[in-house]
């Protein structure tokens, strides 16, 4: 199975005063160790680097260099996908917004979806309850039990 991961595992396994950070940090280890196709589309990382770095969400947010580290050993992955737009993503990101008039914190995951839908993927490790909003989108939370 391949699947996509949204930034709230990677930012949790981050943050170490997260009440999910243990879990968060083991599922990445597991992602990391793992051979299937993990993809993390370039929304994602941004949006991780923006997060981890930023002093009014974290209480000890990450320095630039310690962020970057952090994606560059995850991207450098042989099973890890970082594939982007093309020229037919604003055809499906239109499809996508018919489904569900995306509009503030809802266009990140639309936009995120349409990356899905153009690439074949089909499911997302998140705790981001928005994504069950979208049509034929499996939602695998990352630290539920089993």
């Amino acid at each position: 199975m391949s699947a996509a991961i949204d930034v709230n595992p990677l930012v949790y396994a981050s943050d170490t005063s997260s009440p999910f950070h243990e879990a968060a940090l083991s599922f990445v280890e597991r992602i990391a160790a793992g051979r299937e196709l993990v993809y993390v589309f370039w929304p994602t990382a941004m949006a991780y680097l923006r997060i981890a770095t930023h002093p009014a969400i974290f209480a000890r947010p990450l320095s630039s260099h310690e962020a970057i580290a952090n994606l560059r050993s995850l991207l450098g992955l042989p099973h890890v996908r970082t594939p982007g737009e093309d020229g037919s993503f604003w055809a499906t990101f239109d499809t996508v917004a018919a489904e569900v008039a995306p509009r503030g914190n809802l266009v990140p995951d639309a936009h995120i979806v349409a990356l899905m839908r153009s690439y074949g993927v089909d499911a997302i490790w998140t705790r981001d309850r928005d994504f069950l909003k979208f049509d034929a989108v499996r939602v695998l939370d990352p630290f539920a039990p089993g």
